[in-house]
């Protein structure tokens, strides 16, 4: 409380506590009030929790888009009612389906006295089903004069006042079904979505790729820099990983003859939250046998342009207040140039590793002492280049440090045949002509093995079975991995990737 000239005012903070007391009874009040509506519906045998089954007929989108076929037809709905507005014998009412809002005319005459007493005490927020016929009022909104409106689930909590929406983050992310009945926009992610994830599979399964499905929880995780989530497996006694990439299963699988192979699912990384981050994410691997990392940036600018024709309907897209074209082509530039275009800095006459830290320390870029050139080129890469990497653009020929699974270049075996694809300054994808020798590989495993033992928690362990099915043979094979969630959030023009996630990783809240 503050004293001012002899007058005691309360702090904003006091007047907000004070509100909430006023207002808690009040809510609580229609809460009771909502129980006691389903009391007696049950005790007049109307429970609308019996209601097995109801046939719609249309979409509220469907209504409106074919309005010169159905007006004048009877048509049946099925929604949320998310406004209503009691004028004594008629009534009007908006419902809410998966693709938009509906309104609806409700007339006494029209629809009984009986029924209509019922309408009139439903609530906002109650699922309902109406029958009726379509017309467009006087100010032309195409409408269905209801001949039926029928309970068919009661709800007994309060939706968010309905011009605000639902608009505290972490409430959103927290109750998503409430976050997807208030914010239509929110529901469109969530359609697109799916639209994408779908237009994938028709563009690899048109091209002859075969989708699988491998193991999420693994004895050994690997086939990707992350700290795995460790659990125990009670039956057989064993700890056990949940898997951080799916590259390592899908080549086994191009060994035994799979020639075309993609899988699309979820993958677990101990890691921290940001806006492109999330522990558990949807990651699309594939793999060609008889192609290299040319073939996959083929195949993923291809796979790119047809994704946003498909769901967009354009290659000219939006994101914040940038124009990303996807219809032109990608550029493609080595990470040594990119270094040296953007930092100034050619790290092909830098000669050692010594070099390479003298650098990194004249720019204030840490590295930890294990790092060699290749790891500090990836970290000037991360420093000075990412930023500029608006419009596509497939970053090639990564150090051998940094990619422990990569085929050498041949004309520079310092450097490897692999690639990541940028758009929005963010990496979309990554590919690799795979490495196919099992003897350079069980090399790299062992260097990746001294990493681990020098505290580097994301290193790679050795994977004997694997390496058994390189000694098997695999023939020469490109290999790519999409962030899905990423893909998503560029073609929804989504700022955080918890926008495109359902239900993202959210700390639980104290009881």
């Amino acid at each position: 409380m503050i004293r001012n000239e002899g007058v005691y005012i309360l702090s904003e903070q006091q007047q907000n506590q004070n509100n909430q007391k006023q207002q808690e009874p009040d809510l609580n009040q229609l809460l009771k009030v909502r129980r006691e509506k389903l009391a007696q519906l049950q005790a007049d045998g109307k429970d609308p929790f019996q209601v097995m089954k109801y046939d719609a007929t249309h979409h509220s989108m469907d209504i409106k888009n074919d309005y010169e076929q159905l007006v004048g037809t009877t048509v049946t709905i099925a929604g949320r009612m998310m406004f209503k507005r009691i004028m004594g014998k008629a009534s009007f009412c908006n419902v809410s389906d998966l693709q938009g809002n509906m309104q609806a005319y409700v007339a006494r005459d029209s629809i009984g006295e009986e029924e209509y007493a019922d309408f009139k005490k439903m609530d906002i927020g109650d699922i309902v089903g109406i029958t009726g016929e379509v017309f467009k009022t006087k100010t032309e909104e195409i409408s269905i004069h209801a001949a039926s409106v029928v309970l068919l689930s009661k709800s007994l909590q309060i939706l968010p006042e309905k011009h605000h929406g639902l608009t505290n983050t972490d409430l959103r992310y927290r109750q998503r079904y409430v976050d997807l009945i208030m914010n239509q926009e929110v529901k469109d992610t969530f359609v697109k979505r799916s639209q994408i994830i779908s237009a994938i599979r028709r563009y690899l399964d048109a091209d002859g790729f075969m989708e699988v499905e491998t193991p999420v929880l693994v004895s050994n995780a690997g086939g990707a820099s992350a700290r795995p989530f460790n659990t125990h497996f009670n039956a057989l006694d064993e700890d056990v990983h949940l898997r951080i990439s799916l590259e390592l299963y899908l080549k086994r699988l191009i060994v035994g003859g799979l020639e075309k192979v993609y899988e699309i699912g979820r993958v677990f990384r101990n890691e921290g939250t940001d806006t492109r981050h999330n522990p558990e994410f949807t990651l699309m691997e594939l793999y060609q046998a008889y192609t290299d990392y040319q073939g996959m940036m083929d195949l993923s600018e291809n796979l790119y342009r047809y994704v946003a024709m498909e769901v967009l309907g354009t290659t000219q897209i939006t994101y914040g207040d940038v124009e990303i074209d996807l219809g032109k082509p990608f550029e493609r530039i080595t990470m040594l140039d990119a270094v040296k275009k953007y930092a100034g800095i050619d790290f092909e006459e830098v000669k050692s590793d010594e070099e390479a830290k003298k650098l990194a320390d004249k720019h204030e870029i840490h590295y930890e002492e294990r790092h060699k050139k290749g790891d500090i080129l990836s970290l000037f890469f991360e420093e000075f280049v990412e930023d500029n990497l608006i419009q596509p653009t497939f970053v090639m020929d990564h150090p051998i440090e940094t990619s422990p699974l990569t085929k050498k270049k041949p004309s520079n075996p310092a450097y490897t045949e692999r690639f990541e694809l940028f758009i929005t300054c963010r990496e979309m994808a990554n590919a690799y002509s795979e490495l196919n020798d099992p003897i350079d590989q069980r090399e790299r495993f062992m260097a990746q093995e001294e990493l681990k033992a020098m505290g580097d928690e994301e290193a790679n362990s050795i994977d004997e079975d694997f390496l058994n099915a390189l000694e098997i043979g695999m023939p020469p094979t490109g290999g790519i991995g999409f962030g899905i969630d990423r893909m998503v959030m560029l073609l929804t023009n989504s700022a955080a990737i918890r926008d495109v996630l359902l239900f993202p990783t959210m700390k639980t809240l104290d009881k």
